[in-house]
């Protein structure tokens, strides 16, 4: 019989094939499997498949929130473990299910947080602050965010080969979850500051660091290299403090920019494609949100 680990190892190998996750989805998946495992060691328990009881499942979450994991997090594993069983299933490895009689409590989304209007012109005010060695750079980054709407990893992904001009203006070509592409259009702003960036400050880092090769990445670190997520979101925080805006992060640009579009009139389908959302329902929270947005603009123009 399989270790634990080999079947680790052939889920991971499954996801990759079958549904072309990112390698962070997959490290996610596998970690939910391994800290199940993890837990069963401590009981001395061998992980056989049919041998798994529900209880144990139970246990398994209660300890996760013993050790103070918010909701989204436990749910997030209990998902991850019924994927696991689905493809044991399917497998022939095991008859039964532990996960399938383990109820995931409702989960209480939140609203996403938005940027108003003017808060979002102090924000570009402050990032166009020569405060770093690549000010310009920086600008693109804040205004390519909220003038597409892109997730940060979607930013790191780009290379200059990804900006597609039209007779409608510039649009970048993105690669969302589960490695879906899509053209994502760019604000006027952000296309003229990507224009000054290539030809300027990253020109001159090409021509600095040669005869070394840079990475083909569109944003590049001070050494040539891709600036990855990481670096893309302290340039955002660093702009967002300066700003006076400290709870900014990349993707609270993204919720501002659904949020405008819908606030303006744009309709939920095209926010959809426009975000790279797979389900409508994923969406629709900004309906909820643009809908606060007016019960408070009311009260302020109708309240006593």
């Amino acid at each position: 019989m399989a270790t634990g680990e080999e079947l680790v190892a052939r889920f991971v190998e499954h996801l990759r094939v079958e549904r072309n996750l990112s390698p962070h989805s997959l490290r996610a998946y596998a970690a939910d499997v391994r800290e199940l495992l993890a837990h069963l060691r401590a009981l001395d328990a061998p992980f056989d498949p049919d041998a798994v009881e529900r209880g144990a499942v139970r246990a398994f979450l209660a300890g996760l929130k013993a050790r103070g994991l918010a909701r989204s997090s436990i749910e997030r594993r209990l998902a991850g473990l019924r994927t696991f069983y689905r493809f044991l299933r399917a497998e022939g490895r095991c008859r039964g299910d532990p996960t399938r009689q383990v109820r995931s409590p409702p989960r209480r989304r939140p609203l996403p947080r938005f940027l108003r209007r003017d808060e979002v012109e102090r924000l570009l005010a402050a990032v166009q602050e020569p405060a770093g060695p690549a000010p310009v750079r920086d600008r693109a980054v804040v205004e390519l965010l909220y003038g597409a709407g892109l997730r940060v990893a979607e930013v790191a992904g780009l290379d200059p080969g990804d900006l597609v001009p039209g007779d409608e203006g510039l649009c970048v070509r993105v690669r969302g979850k589960g490695r879906k592409e899509r053209l994502a259009p760019v604000g006027r702003r952000a296309a003229a500051t990507l224009e000054a960036y290539l030809a300027g400050e990253r020109a001159a880092l090409v021509r600095e660091l040669a005869p070394r090769p840079v990475s083909a990445a569109l944003f590049l670190s001070r050494r040539g290299g891709r600036l990855g997520v990481r670096g893309l979101s302290r340039v955002v925080v660093a702009a967002a403090r300066r700003a006076g805006l400290t709870w900014v992060t990349p993707h609270t640009l993204r919720h501002s920019f659904a949020t405008h579009l819908l606030e303006n009139g744009a309709d939920l389908r095209a926010i959809q494609e426009l975000l790279g959302h797979s389900s409508l329902a994923t969406t629709q929270v900004y309906a909820h949100v643009s809908a606060a947005h007016l019960v408070a603009v009311y009260a302020r123009t109708f309240g006593e």
